[in-house]
């Protein structure tokens, strides 16, 4: 493992995550216009999408795992790629300084894409859940289901009577 073409090998990871982030980027901001077209329909049909984007991810990921352990045994940095990096012919590491930066600026992004349609697919889910509360108890405050004395009107879901 000692001649292994380190450059080479950061450049080929880099490059396929490069590929794997962009691709990801342009799945959310289509994931978002069909959240706000409320098109639930292809919302599903991204599904597959994902499954497939996921396990390149996680390819890239295992790739990466396995440079650091391959470091890790002919004595080179093995916490980080950029580490790694660090480690190599000054040219060498020049060259994969813009690449892992650029990884690095479109992860960050990603991680807010994913958490602003997270926090509005959960605000969602609570809007729903008050509408069927609503639903349920007839517009009262009181839930009509419970213990204690019957209310003098019921929901039309939820029936203390049941």
């Amino acid at each position: 493992m000692i001649d292994m073409d380190w450059e080479g090998e950061l450049a080929d990871l880099l490059g396929r995550l490069n590929e794997a982030q962009q691709r990801l980027f342009d799945l959310l901001s289509r994931k978002r216009e069909l959240l706000i077209a409320r098109n639930h329909i292809e919302l599903a049909a991204l599904g597959s999408e994902e499954v497939l984007l996921c396990a390149e991810l996680q390819a890239c990921h295992d790739r990466r795992q396995e440079l650091l352990a391959d470091a890790a045994a002919v004595g080179m940095p093995s916490d980080s790629i950029r580490s790694l990096a660090s480690q190599l012919p000054a040219k060498q590491a020049k060259g994969l300084q813009q690449p892992l930066d650029e990884a690095q600026r479109r992860s960050h992004l990603l991680r807010h894409h994913c958490m602003s349609q997270w926090v509005a697919v959960q605000r969602t889910m609570l809007h729903l859940s008050h509408l069927i509360e609503i639903i349920a108890t007839g517009g009262q405050l009181k839930p009509t289901y419970g213990k204690g004395v019957a209310p003098s009107q019921s929901g039309t879901l939820m029936d203390q009577a049941v």
